[in-house]
């Protein structure tokens, strides 16, 4: 059984990363004639683990950019780092698109594609390989990464789920991470 996570509450946060990722001009077809609005999704975060991805619609584009960051600041989502990058390997499929999200070594960057590297960015990941296979929508790859978000678990997590220590769980983690001396 899994365990319900929190809310996180976004007025406790310093969101000053926001970052509008795509704009789309759609119609809808009335009575009397076609109706056009935009369609605009944004990413927030704090640079420190926390991100979330909002899609606001309206007639002009600022108002639909102030819609998809309240939007945004609702679907907020802690990403577990390790140093500079994410804890293990994950593999996501959502819709027709399928995301890869591996750690990367210290000084490697963020090599993803557009949608996926503003999530990253603004979750505050410096180093990570990602990969989007299949679908390459931005709206479907941001959901996408969002679930790889969800996925991800710290070893400490793990290890107490397990019953292990995390010393015999991830031998490299505990070396880095736990045994280290503060700096």
């Amino acid at each position: 059984m899994t365990k319900l996570k929190k809310r996180i509450d976004p007025d406790q946060l310093n969101l000053h990363i926001e970052r509008v990722v795509g704009t789309n001009k759609v119609s809808k077809t009335h009575k009397g004639g076609r109706t056009m609005s935009w369609q605009v999704m944004v990413v927030v975060g704090d640079g420190k683990g926390h991100v979330g991805v909002g899609i606001g619609k309206s007639l002009q584009v600022p108002d639909a950019i102030r819609k998809a960051i309240e939007a945004a600041r609702k679907n907020i989502v802690q990403v577990p780092l390790v140093g500079s990058s994410i804890p293990h390997e994950v593999r996501v499929d959502f819709g027709a698109t399928r995301i890869i999200l591996k750690p990367a070594s210290p000084g490697t960057g963020v090599v993803a594609g557009s949608t996926v590297r503003e999530l990253l960015e603004a979750a505050g990941v410096h180093d990570v390989l990602a990969k989007v296979i299949g679908s390459r929508n931005a709206i479907n790859a941001a959901w996408a990464t969002m679930e790889c978000f969800k996925h991800l678990r710290m070893p400490e997590e793990i290890s107490e789920l397990r019953g292990k220590s995390v010393k015999n769980l991830t031998p490299w983690y505990a070396r880095k991470y736990i045994d280290a001396p503060e700096a």
